[in-house]
């Protein structure tokens, strides 16, 4: 994901006078202001963590990273485990549970449910606003009883996905999994209320070829990108093959065999 553009304008607020020396913490690490006049989204510290907010009359309600309840918990428990895709696609099976480098992490949505299945995770997530809903995430998941030792296979950094992977040190991932931005402009796209805040905010991912090639640079055994089920491949090598599914598809570049 690209960086902020400068023409969002963005600040911190706290839901209440307790929270306001955190709300002043999270503006001083991120270099936001704590007001703007006509302000397009707010960094909101509260009760429930960190939440950001589009304003405006006809702004989706808030995003924030909750692996304790709602999506995150019925996938845990309801989700389908190692039947499901994308757990195919990164290759676990019976006795085989890779390291896994989420190099486009988001909301950290794909790496939980990787987590939950016993994979040890490293996210990188290069939007700052969005890096941080992650960092809140995690540990407010970590205080959670069921939830605390998922998260404790997550482990989150910090930077530019292509530098993180191109200056990598230690013992590399077996797995490397890609879910860039993609610039279609369908109005399904905009269904989502995480998918019409991110828009405005870090754009698409022209540099996907180039995140491609150096995730294909340092996995080990493979890379999995995931894509809308009808667009192209990223430019540059061509998958060996894909797993389909209803709206989306995955894109599977091996190197070697995963064993347990």
């Amino acid at each position: 994901m690209i960086e902020q553009p400068a023409a969002c304008r963005i600040h911190v607020e706290a839901s209440a006078p307790a929270f306001q020396p955190q709300a002043e913490q999270w503006a001083e690490r991120l270099g936001l202001p704590m007001h703007v006049d006509d302000g397009e989204f707010a960094l909101q510290v509260g009760e429930q963590g960190l939440q950001l907010q589009q304003l405006g009359p006809d702004a989706p309600g808030p995003v924030r990273v909750d692996f304790v309840e709602g999506g995150a918990a019925h996938r845990r428990l309801f989700g389908g485990g190692t039947g499901q895709m994308i757990a195919k696609a990164v290759g676990i099976a019976q006795g085989v549970r890779p390291r896994v480098l989420d190099a486009t992490a988001g909301l950290g949505k794909d790496a939980f449910v990787l987590a939950s299945l016993g994979c040890e995770m490293s996210l990188i997530e290069r939007q700052p606003l969005i890096g941080a809903l992650l960092e809140d995430g995690l540990a407010r998941g970590a205080e959670d009883f069921d939830v605390a030792p998922i998260v404790a296979r997550m482990r989150l950094l910090k930077g530019n996905s292509i530098e993180v992977m191109r200056n990598w040190e230690g013992e590399p991932p077996q797995v490397i999994y890609l879910d860039p931005m993609f610039p279609h402009r369908e109005k399904t796209a905009l269904v989502k209320k995480e998918m019409r805040l991110f828009r405005p905010l870090v754009g698409d991912d022209p540099d996907a070829p180039a995140l491609l090639e150096a995730a294909l640079a340092l996995a080990s055994h493979r890379v999995v990108v995931k894509r809308p089920r009808k667009a192209p491949c990223i430019a540059g090598p061509k998958p060996s093959h894909a797993l389909d599914g209803k709206s989306s598809r995955y894109d599977i570049y091996p190197k070697k065999a995963l064993k347990p």
